[in-house]
């Protein structure tokens, strides 16, 4: 695993699922972790179980995203890799009966979610010579499915950002990356499940990997392996990339 002691990590949507399973692979890895999320509850427990800073707020607010950053920092003096993790599903519904305010909330945590953190990281990280802007994209960034206009179009746009976000700020020593884990063994898989709406509602539950996968590939893409994905998406759907992070022979 690389070593992450010395370094700290701010990972939104922490407070279950890929989140959760992020902030404790950092912690593991050595990082101090700051856990953001809306569920004051959620945030407490898992700081204190991993020796993590407690950070309640929403990405979809800017002020939010800012006010954590600037706690962290002012706590702990430095941030090294931001984790844009947060994201919803919802709503599950064809174009033409979703609804106008689920709709703009899935691109407000989603997309706006992600511009956000960029923002907010991105004065802390060039003050300090750089730093590491991970985002947990997806496939359905590429392809469009039933009844997931919203999570589509919202995910294509973080990608876009990552891409942006490396195009301006490469030469500053802003890593940007992209990690798309397929499918997760988490709520919003079992939101989908229930849904029965498109073909991914009809995996079996056998086939999805657990979150500690995605968690372990964004520790990895901190270190030296992940320089060559710079700008780009990892897919954890690859064979090759499982094995190089150690998560199958």
């Amino acid at each position: 695993m690389v070593n992450m002691e010395g370094k700290v990590v701010l990972v939104t949507g922490a407070s279950r699922g890929i989140g959760a399973a992020t902030a404790r692979a950092f912690a593991s890895a050595g990082a101090v972790v700051g856990v953001m999320a809306r569920d004051q509850a959620a945030v407490d427990g898992l700081a204190s179980q991993i020796g993590g800073i407690a950070l309640r707020g929403d990405v979809a607010r800017a002020a939010d995203m800012e006010r954590a950053v600037a706690a962290l920092h002012e706590r702990t003096g430095r941030l090294d890799v931001l984790v844009n993790n947060a994201g919803v599903i919802g709503p599950i519904a064809d174009l033409a009966s979703a609804d106008p305010g689920e709709w703009a909330q899935a691109i407000d945590i989603n997309l706006k979610g992600v511009f956000h953190g960029m923002r907010a990281a991105l004065p802390v990280m060039r003050g300090h010579g750089g730093g590491t802007i991970l985002t947990v994209g997806s496939g359905a960034a590429h392809a469009p499915q039933d009844g997931w206009s919203a999570y589509c179009a919202s995910k294509a746009g973080a990608w876009m950002l990552t891409r942006a976000l490396d195009h301006e700020a490469r030469a500053d020593g802003i890593r940007a990356i992209s990690l798309s884990p397929g499918t997760v063994a988490t709520d919003m898989q079992a939101a989908i499940r229930s849904s029965g709406i498109n073909p991914v509602s009809q995996l079996d539950w056998s086939v999805h990997i657990p979150p500690e996968w995605p968690a372990r590939a964004l520790v990895w893409l901190c270190g030296p392996a992940g320089n060559e994905f710079l700008g780009a998406e990892v897919s954890l759907r690859d064979e090759a990339i499982r094995r190089r992070i150690g998560l199958i022979a």
